[in-house]
């Protein structure tokens, strides 16, 4: 069964980078002509509008985006909140608070723990719940199952950022209510990718690439990828992620996608040299995928300061995080574990819809519901039609 794996080895990141970097004016001026005309802009456009010659474009490029999201989603921003269930890791990455060889308390959430947490998140008017653990035996199928049936009756919509599973257990989770699955490739470079993942499952790197291909023949509703910032050349890596989408689109077409944008964050653990990425470089990221692709969610954390964040609402971003707790139990208050990574925007749910206002956009709470994701529900929405 061919899958996203043989796709990424048929180029090498070295090439592209180099392929990246030969871009010229006229090439960036070609795609962006494409995409005032509405046209399907294909992997050469995507390279072209990550490369350095499209930086005197930007503005351009900007102006462009923010015409084609307000078309597809009007002025609309989603909000969410990432829920941490456990900090408990098997993988050693140098990169992470999580990481197995970092010395930090560890926790695994209990039911009635999830439950507080629960409650914190349903008094700001939280609907849509991103669940987050770590990797390891802790946090399998039964227990992703038992927490979707503890948090179901809450939220309108539960999607999840957990370590890659089987595809049977994907369509498992499905049929419990999980909506949407987030899994980070973290980087496309092979090099980098062993150099940052020293230990444990998630050293397999081609069962990481290949985990969107057994989502998407599980069915989910929602799939959601991204590079992590900082490990590697970030043109690079993003125009792999957008051969990964392209690859999605065409395969998984009935699988709504995204994208989000994480850089890397202080952390527990020793300091790692990092490539760096500048708000500029994200805000070119969000232009350019804008443009390739304009159906594509994108997804920006707290990771980001609120200056940046306000200002990357019109420049192609339709999701949000807010006032999140990166740590299990963080919200109702357990100071003993710690952070995965430090957040930047510390603003209230409140405060972050109250500035999306004010700039004539509406902070959406809920655009989903629980009933899409019951096949009992679908079974008898079935039987009525037939009736």
């Amino acid at each position: 069964m061919s899958t996203f794996y043989d796709t990424w080895q048929q180029h090498r990141f070295g090439d592209v980078t180099a392929s990246i970097g030969e871009k010229t004016a006229a090439e960036v001026g070609s795609a962006l002509a494409r995409a005032r005309a509405g046209g399907r802009l294909g992997l050469d456009d995507l390279a072209a509008l990550l490369s350095p010659a499209a930086v005197p474009f930007l503005e351009e490029m900007a102006q462009l985006s923010h015409q084609r999201t307000v078309e597809r989603f009007g002025h609309t921003i989603q909000l969410f909140a990432p829920l941490y269930l456990t900090n408990v890791c098997a993988n050693v990455c140098t990169y992470c608070g999580f990481s197995a060889q970092n010395r930090i308390p560890r926790k695994v959430l209990n039911d009635d723990e999830i439950r507080a947490e629960a409650a914190v998140l349903r008094s700001r008017g939280i609907e849509h719940v991103l669940f987050v653990t770590g990797e390891s035996k802790h946090a399998s199928h039964d227990y992703f199952a038992n927490a979707l049936r503890l948090l179901r009756p809450s939220f309108a919509n539960l999607s999840m950022e957990v370590q890659p599973i089987s595809e049977a257990e994907y369509a498992s989770l499905a049929r419990e209510g999980l909506s949407a699955v987030i899994v980070f490739q973290e980087t496309y470079d092979p090099e980098a990718y062993v150099r940052y993942h020293l230990k444990g499952p998630k050293a397999d790197m081609r069962f990481r690439l290949e985990t969107p291909d057994r989502l998407g023949r599980a069915g989910l509703k929602k799939i959601g990828l991204g590079a992590l910032y900082g490990l590697s050349e970030w043109r690079t890596d993003a125009w792999f992620l957008g051969l990964h989408l392209q690859y999605l689109e065409k395969n998984y077409w009935r699988s709504r996608l995204a994208i989000s944008f994480p850089r890397l964050r202080p952390h527990a653990g020793a300091e790692i040299q990092v490539t760096p990425t500048s708000e500029r470089n994200l805000v070119q990221a969000f232009c350019a995928y804008r443009l390739f692709s304009p159906e594509v969610e994108l997804t920006l954390s707290t990771r980001e300061s609120p200056r940046f964040r306000n200002h990357a609402i019109r420049l192609g971003v339709t999701s949000m995080s807010a006032e999140a707790r990166t740590n299990p139990g963080g919200y109702a208050a357990e100071p003993e574990s710690l952070e995965q990574f430090a957040i930047h925007d510390t603003r209230t749910t409140p405060e972050v819809a109250a500035y999306l206002r004010s700039q004539g956009y509406t902070p959406v709470f809920k655009d989903w519901d629980s009933v899409f994701d019951s096949d009992s529900a679908f079974a008898g929405a079935k039987t009525e039609l037939a009736g």
